[in-house]
């Protein structure tokens, strides 16, 4: 019988190694795991440092203050010296109305003023003339007291020359009714110059009267030409007109809305609707990125300027009262005033108020800190290397340790 024996060539034979489809699954698989390991580790530092600090949203439009004019007088259109949508400035006139009631009424004020103003001149003149009558009367008064003084020394003399009977009774009787006609005329002449010097009073009172109506011709006189100014409509600033609702010929009455003017660009704001949970690290002077969205989604750049007073619920026509029935809570939104910046906003034309725009705020302690993915991991990466040597304690020198005294120690005894 022939024994068993082992082949030498089956016991040199090597293991199978695995086949190369295999090794290639298995080497594509550790560089997926690596790519993933990689973007999650760069989208993470990216959140961290950047992206949780960035508050974004849609509830955002652009704003500006839009004037509605009208006329404060009523009246006819007579001309329309603007077309829809064209640029004006400060002063252009856009409307006017028939002026000719406004002008009549202005030359009867004039003629009002003209009148008062005579009658102050008038009063003036005869201020004037009872001056001089009151110097008249003065002297009226002069005249019957030196009168009364000739007529008493008379009547003292012929008194006289009759007790000792050089003259008759008569003229004694006469000198003596001379003497009281004397005295008589001094009184005359004294109620004649209170007279005169009451009348003066009396012309006093009424120049001021006229004074107060020529000041009351005056007043309508400019009342009357404000009126005829208000016939003219004027731009009050710079920008655009539209919403023209007047036309040649139609009755207008005052306050009636007949035209708007919106702002330039440079003039127009952000108002960015926040919710409350966004607004932790909001202050003024936080950087704003504002895409437009109806210019293709072009990217300005502005800052916050304030924060509403209160939530725009409490500002609505409805506002909301949590106090009564059952009670669901709703994150509230903030209006949030946002400033464009002016050099970049001036050069947007179709800039309107109204457009809707994505804001997004940075609220990062240093916002000129690079916002890209490999910016934010530099970032990082520069950090963790800082910190550890932030973290280490200062070296200290070893210190000796206190000698320590020898213990006594009892001599030992052999029994």
């Amino acid at each position: 019988m022939n024994a068993l024996s082992h082949s030498p060539s089956l016991a040199q034979t090597p293991a199978p190694s695995p086949p190369p489809a295999r090794l290639r699954r298995r080497l594509v698989k550790l560089g997926l795991a690596v790519v993933l390991l990689a973007g999650a580790g760069l989208g993470g530092s990216w959140w961290w440092s950047v992206g949780r600090f960035l508050q974004e949203t849609e509830n955002a439009y652009v704003q500006g203050d839009v004037a509605v004019l009208g006329f404060r007088v009523d009246g006819h259109v007579q001309a329309i010296r603007v077309a829809d949508n064209q640029r004006v400035a400060r002063g252009d006139v856009l409307l006017e109305l028939d002026p000719a009631l406004y002008q009549a009424r202005a030359a009867q004020a004039e003629a009002s003023l003209a009148d008062a103003a005579g009658a102050v001149t008038t009063l003036g003149e005869q201020l004037a003339l009872q001056a001089a009558q009151v110097h008249v009367s003065e002297a009226v008064l002069a005249q019957a007291r030196a009168e009364q003084g000739r007529a008493n020394a008379d009547a003292q003399r012929y008194q006289g020359l009759a007790a000792q009977g050089w003259s008759s009774r008569q003229t004694e009787e006469r000198a003596r009714a001379d003497g009281l006609k004397a005295a008589a005329a001094i009184a005359s002449a004294e109620a004649q110059l209170a007279v005169a010097h009451q009348q003066v009073a009396v012309l006093h009172a009424q120049g001021r009267q006229a004074e107060a109506r020529r000041d009351q011709a005056e007043a309508a006189l400019r009342l009357a030409r404000i009126d005829l100014a208000q016939t003219v409509l004027r731009a009050p600033f710079d920008g655009l007109v539209g919403n023209r609702a007047a036309q040649l010929g139609q009755y207008v009455r005052p306050g009636q809305n007949l035209i708007a003017v919106a702002p330039p660009p440079e003039r127009q704001w952000v108002v960015a609707n926040f919710k409350e949970t966004q607004l932790a690290r909001f202050h003024p002077g936080t950087p704003v990125r504002v895409r437009v969205d109806a210019l293709g989604g072009l990217e300005l750049h502005g800052r916050v300027d304030s924060l509403a007073p209160a939530t725009g619920s409490l500002f609505s026509l409805l506002p909301p009262e949590n106090a009564t029935g059952n009670f669901t809570k709703i994150v509230q939104r903030v209006p949030v005033r946002v400033v464009l910046d002016g050099a970049a906003a001036s050069q947007l034309a179709l800039l309107r108020p109204g457009l809707s725009v994505v804001a997004e705020a940075d609220t990062r302690a240093d916002p000129t800190a690079p916002r890209g993915t490999f910016g934010a991991l530099g970032t990082t990466l520069a950090r963790l290397l800082a910190s550890p040597a932030q973290a280490l304690p200062a070296p200290t020198l070893p210190t000796q340790a206190p000698p320590t005294q020898a213990l006594p120690t009892q001599a030992r005894t052999t029994p």
